[in-house]
Formats: structure tokens, sequence, C-alpha cells
């Protein structure tokens, strides 16, 4: 579906969406679980509303040879999704319970919808185009470079003078960096299956990209609001994550975006580990 069908589509079905998006920080931010059920309930509720008043209902045919996606079938795999991690506390813990937790849950929010959509849905609304067979250009090894310099700069200030570095567990073993080492990465890879590859991908097919990344941008935020990043940490949440939905947009390559990801998280790393063992690594002006 082309951007110009979808904005003549979409704009009585940015409020369903909203409320579905919206259980993100009822869910992550707030912690109040029945209000985040709420407000998934009507925002599939609103969803199905808004299809049943289309002509031809929930799958109208578009133009010769395309369908118009279900919007409330696309809501409630982000809502299945969205449930699923929030079973769990996401405070963050590197005992082999907690370890295995998240990678039930997390894990879960990525595969049962995709399963879902695949063989219940029989559609193929989630995928995850690792690569697109074009070489990298200077732009975008410019971007990687830039992403380390950045962290390097701005991530020691907010962990250190914040003291958010306090939401994560004291490392001072070599077993705890190895497992906080594993834990920042996967989440990481994780991130971008989950809130590009699946909540974003999905509203793209219903919504121009700057505003399905912008809905997208308020479930990343707030998981990454519970997982730690608190305080002013939204002032640099928020921008990446519409980036890595800009980016995507642009490079169609997951590899690209979880390669950005990654590089952030190392230094996220790097900067914990300091902040719990200072002068361990010295490489930072903090």
């Amino acid at each position: 579906m082309t951007d110009a069908q979808r904005t003549s589509t979409s704009w009585p079905a940015v409020a369903p969406a909203l409320l579905v998006c919206a259980a993100a920080p009822a869910f992550f931010v707030a912690q109040i679980a029945w209000l985040g059920w709420v407000l998934l309930a009507l925002g599939i509720g609103g969803a199905w509303l808004v299809e049943r008043g289309r002509p031809g209902a929930a799958e109208q045919t578009v133009s010769a040879g395309t369908r118009q996606p279900s919007l409330t079938r696309d809501l409630s795999l982000i809502a299945l999704g969205m449930l699923i991690v929030s079973v769990i506390p996401l405070a963050a813990e590197l005992d082999n319970l907690a370890m295995l937790r998240f990678t039930l849950a997390l894990g879960g929010a990525v595969a049962v919808p995709y399963l879902v959509s695949r063989f219940v849905f029989r559609d193929r609304a989630i995928s995850f185009p690792w690569r697109t067979h074009r070489r990298w250009g200077r732009l975008q090894w410019g971007w990687l470079i830039a992403v380390l310099v950045l962290g390097w700069l701005i991530l020691p200030f907010y962990f250190i003078s914040s003291g958010v570095y306090q939401n994560w567990p004291v490392v001072d073993s070599p077993d705890l960096i190895a497992r906080l080492f594993v834990g920042v990465g996967a989440v990481g890879i994780w991130d971008e299956l989950f809130f590009i590859c699946t909540v974003f991908a999905l509203l793209r097919r219903h919504f121009p990209d700057a505003l399905a990344n912008v809905l997208q941008m308020i479930v990343f935020v707030s998981f990454l609001w519970e997982l730690g990043y608190r305080e002013w940490g939204p002032l640099l949440t928020i921008p990446f994550a519409l980036l890595q939905g800009f980016i995507f947009v642009r490079t169609h390559s997951l590899a690209y975006v979880v390669t950005v990801h990654l590089l952030f998280d190392a230094v996220v790393f790097a900067v914990l580990v300091h902040a719990h063992n200072p002068g361990l690594l010295p490489i930072f002006l903090l």
C-alpha cells in the first residue's frame, strides 16, 4: 500500500492505534496493569468499529490485486506482544531465573505475534529483513562512527550524573560483567525485532511512516523507562527510537538497525561497568 493510500484511509484509525500504544506507558511507566488492559480493549474495539464502518468490511479491495490489511488484526498482534512482555518485571537482574524470565517473555512477545500472523491470519505482516544485498554507503558507515562518539560523550554524563546506573545491578565480578554484556546485547537485538519489525511494521500498513514512527516510539520509550532509562532518559530514548524507525525506512535492513543498536549498547555496557567499578575502564571523561 502506498503512502497516499495509507493517508487516505488512516485518520479514523489514529485514535484506536493511539489507545493501543498508550497501553505501553500504562504497563511500563505507570505500571497500572488494569489501565493497560482497558486501553488495549478500547483500542482494538475502536479499530473493529472503524473497520465495520468501511465499505466492504475490514479487508476491502484498495486497488486491483491489493487488499487493505485489517487494523483490528494488526493492533491485536501489537497488543498480544505487549501483554506477554507485561507479565514480567523489567527491572534489570542478572541471576539465572531472571534471565530465563526475560528470554521466555521477550522471545514470546516476538514469536507469538509472528506465528499468529503467519499461521492463523495467513499473512506476512511481520518479517525480519536481515539483509538487503546492498553495501553500506559512506553515510551509513559514518553514522556508525557517530553513534560510538555520541554515546561516549553523552552516556557517561547521563548514567552517572542522574544516578540511573543504579537501576542496573552491581557488576563486580567477571561472571556478572559477562552476564551484563550478554543481557544488554540480547535486549538490544530484541528491541529491533519487536519495536521496529513488529510494532512499527504493523503500524506502517495503516499510517504514513512518520505517524507510525511516532506511535512505535511511545511503546519503545515506555519499555526502556521500566528497563531503567529514567530521570531525563526520554530526552535520549525518544530521538533514538525515532531515528531507528527512520533508518529502517531508509535502509529496509534489520542488520543495519541492529548494528546501530548494538554499538550504542556496547557503550551502555561499558558505562555501567565503569560506573559500578570506577577506574576499571578509564576511557570516559566522567
